[in-house]
């Protein structure tokens, strides 16, 4: 689970500075067109120079930033928190010049929040979302005047303004909260989908192994036979008693040794390859049941089938990889015995894995399968129920080959569990067309 744990720390920080700089670019530039078109436009009276400064030091931090930094720089949690935070501070000024929470720009408060809220933690959410909240509650009691015509100064009843503060602060709560949702379920599902390719490529990599051999033997054939012939010749000229015909006979024994090795990597892989090239339903159940034998918990296996017309294809790294996550998943939280049984007709192939554990609490039975959703979280064992990493793996690898999952408990009761993966028969007799 290394490599998980680093693809899940590499996922909390995908933004790029330059993206933070971007959004503060569009924010100068609506900043800027408002202030121009209330002061040129509308001819409204208000600190026309200070604002333009409070822009300004945006420009000058968007600038520093981007000749101090290159263009794939990404910052800490906490440099990105400052750098809202100053955008918060930033747009509170502007309001306190601008009429404070009269000016209908004010909503604007929430947005660095919700920035946060999609690449942050939920603590850094809050500190921003705090801070808000408080600029906000400033803005209510000290603020300039609303920009309004000349002479004239526009007053809004204290309950709007107070109306204001409260769409403020619940619009900060309910959309940080949807927003930081949504993103933490997209985050947790990319870490799932970055694992599953990694166990795939495992499996691949381990498919390739035999491959590999048989490669090198072919490669290597044609140099050792050469050797093993010049040293041959070598030990017909110099003959016995040369000082040399020690290390010649060593050499020509070597590279025969070396050419019988090659000769048995090549006999293996061509057996394997002819044993495996086609593999029965019943000998991949076997396969898959093997390993988890001799733990304590009996496994049984039954056939409802006729053998001679059993489903028979090419071996498959990724449904060998999720029958076994199942498999071991209902070894692990058994009691005595597991019952895996297989059927099949003309139309599908279905295999059913059942433990005498203590089931799945109703609680998660519906939602078995997703990401960091762990099967059997009441049970009592210290360590029990991992994330469901590796249960959502099994799914979308058996469900990548066409099969269709459900899980249930045998008992209302929630007494054992039954996990039953069904797939169309052409999906079992046509592993090479799927697999890829």
């Amino acid at each position: 689970m290394q490599e998980i744990t680093i693809v899940q720390r590499e996922n909390r920080q995908l933004l790029l500075l330059q993206t933070l700089i971007k959004v503060r670019w569009l924010a100068v530039a609506g900043q800027s067109l408002a202030v121009i078109f209330i002061a040129y436009g509308l001819k409204f009276d208000f600190p026309f120079l200070l604002c333009g400064a409070l822009i300004a030091s945006s420009v000058w931090l968007n600038i520093f930033l981007t000749l101090r930094y290159p263009a794939g720089f990404r910052p800490t949690d906490n440099a990105i928190l400052s750098l809202l935070a100053y955008d918060i501070i930033q747009l509170g000024l502007l309001l306190y010049l601008t009429g404070g929470l009269q000016n209908p720009f004010s909503m604007l408060l929430v947005v660095p929040v919700i920035i946060s809220a999609t690449i942050h933690s939920l603590w850094h959410s809050f500190v921003l979302g705090v801070l808000v909240v408080i600029i906000a509650t400033i803005l209510v009691y000290y603020h300039e005047p609303l920009p309004w015509k000349s002479g004239l100064r526009l007053e809004t009843p204290f309950l709007y303004i107070a109306g204001t503060w409260v769409a403020i602060v619940s619009s900060l709560i309910f959309v940080a909260v949807y927003t930081y949702r949504v993103a933490d379920e997209a985050r947790r599902l990319s870490d799932a989908l970055s694992a599953t390719e990694l166990v795939l490529q495992r499996e691949q990599h381990l498919s390739a192994l035999d491959g590999l051999a048989a490669a090198a033997a072919h490669e290597l054939g044609t140099p050792l036979a050469t050797i093993a012939l010049v040293s041959k010749e070598m030990l017909r000229e110099i003959g016995d008693k040369h000082p040399l015909s020690e290390d010649a006979q060593l050499m020509h024994s070597q590279a025969r040794r070396c050419r019988d090795i090659l000769q048995k990597l090549t006999s293996m892989s061509e057996h394997e390859d002819a044993h495996m090239g086609r593999l029965p339903i019943t000998s991949m159940i076997e396969e898959v049941v093997e390993p988890h034998r001799n733990f304590g918990v009996e496994i049984k296996v039954e056939i409802a089938g006729d053998l001679q017309s059993q489903p028979v294809g090419k071996r498959n790294p990724g449904v060998m990889y999720g029958l076994g996550n199942l498999m071991e998943n209902a070894v692990d939280f058994a009691n005595r015995k597991v019952i895996v049984n297989a059927q099949w007709d003309a139309e599908t192939v279905s295999i059913k894995i059942t433990d005498d554990g203590p089931g799945v609490s109703h609680e998660v039975l519906g939602r078995i399968g997703e990401p960091f959703i762990s099967t059997r979280s009441h049970v009592s064992e210290p360590g029990a129920g991992g994330m469901g990493l590796g249960l959502f793996i099994a799914k979308t690898l058996l469900e990548r080959n066409r099969a269709q999952l459900s899980f249930a408990n045998l008992r209302d009761g929630g007494t054992g569990a039954q996990v039953t993966i069904t797939w169309p028969r052409e999906a079992i007799d046509n592993y090479t067309e799927q697999s890829g």
